[in-house]
């Protein structure tokens, strides 16, 4: 949240290829600051240097698809930019792990600094120059909210991400509670979730494009019937495993089909918007946690799958109800602009 709202105005002068860089730098210091670190209050301000650099990097690298291909391939690049997270989200914790239980939970922390590293010089070889483009102040972020189409999005993004780690959060117990599930087959109930989460990326990235609302209707459809269902179908093993896979094929299209919406939305302002998006899902991950362990504690554990297929099934309504308002004019907008620049294009032939 704090690295896509402190990159909105700072970084907007600059070149965006240099801001990413300077971003994986950040990371790279604070992973070294982490394996280095004497104690736990160095430990905790190195995690939030991480959190400011992935958020920045996000806010960026979520809308940069349009500036690096050409249109007929946006959708294509979206998907693979965020690929990336599905990918890290089922390999990066294993992979720490292993090198902890190898060597040192130090030398991971290290490891990922020199892969960061890596990255960041990757970025500056491979990457065009990027200048800043559309850039908006701070003080006029706000006004975004009256784009109703950027509106509608960032609503249901907060429900259906707080829904979704309003339950996931205390999926182990809740497998073990109704379904019985041993502590070892959870891992691997967890890792098919995730090779699930990466199919789903690829899946919805190629409807998204074309159509976000219907996409993000059937993720929603989807997450919202697994959820509501593990405490009714998944009292058995294999009831719990096939939930799972759908669940993971639903919330691994969550963020791509979430950001083309936010994109679609507010064509003239993706950065700021994209800023917006970002901090409203970090924000909805930890009011999920949250809210989803209070109903844990006060009510039972199984009640947090309730609890969140009841606010994935408000992003459902919410979307179905709103989400087709503001296409017509946003639609005409970009006809407008489209038959601008078509005519400038027009009149300068002439004159030459």
């Amino acid at each position: 949240m704090c690295g896509s709202a402190a990159r909105a105005r700072p970084a907007g002068r600059f070149d965006r290829r240099l801001v990413l860089c300077g971003l994986m730098g950040l990371l790279a210091v604070a992973n070294l600051l982490s394996a280095l670190a004497p104690g736990f209050a160095v430990l905790l301000f190195a995690r939030v240097l991480v959190g400011v650099s992935i958020g920045g990097v996000w806010s960026i690298a979520g809308g940069l698809a349009v500036r690096l291909v050409p249109e007929r391939s946006v959708g294509h690049a979206t998907t693979l930019i965020f690929s990336g997270i599905a990918v890290a989200s089922v390999l990066g914790v294993p992979i720490g792990t292993l090198i902890g239980d190898l060597v040192h939970w130090r030398i991971a922390f290290a490891a990922i600094a020199a892969l960061s590293l890596a990255v960041a010089a990757a970025m500056a070889v491979t990457l065009p120059p990027l200048p800043t483009a559309g850039t908006i102040r701070l003080r006029e972020v706000p006004g975004l909210f009256r784009n109703v189409r950027l509106r509608t999005g960032l609503i249901t993004t907060s429900l259906l991400v707080t829904g979704h780690f309003g339950a996931y959060t205390y999926l182990r117990p809740v497998l073990e509670d109704v379904a019985g599930v041993g502590t070892g087959l959870i891992s691997t109930l967890l890792l098919a979730y995730g090779v699930a989460g990466i199919a789903g990326n690829f899946l919805c990235g190629t409807t998204a494009h074309r159509d976000p609302r219907r996409t993000l209707m059937v993720i929603f459809t989807l997450l919202a019937a697994a959820e509501l269902l593990i405490p009714v179908a998944g009292a058995t093993t294999a009831g719990a495993a096939a939930l799972l896979l759908v669940w993971g094929l639903a919330y691994g299209g969550v963020s791509v089909t979430c950001q083309t919406w936010v994109l679609h939305a507010a064509p003239d302002a993706r950065e700021a918007a994209s800023a917006l998006f970002v901090g409203v899902f970090n924000v909805a991950i930890a009011l999920g946690g949250l809210l989803g362990g209070r109903a844990a504690d006060g009510i039972a554990v199984p009640s947090v799958m309730w609890f969140g297929g009841a606010l994935v099934v408000l992003a459902l309504a919410t979307m179905a109800l709103f989400g087709s308002r503001g296409t017509v004019a946003a639609s005409s907008r970009t006809g407008a602009s489209s038959g601008h620049g078509a005519t400038s294009s027009h009149v300068d032939q002439a004159l030459r």
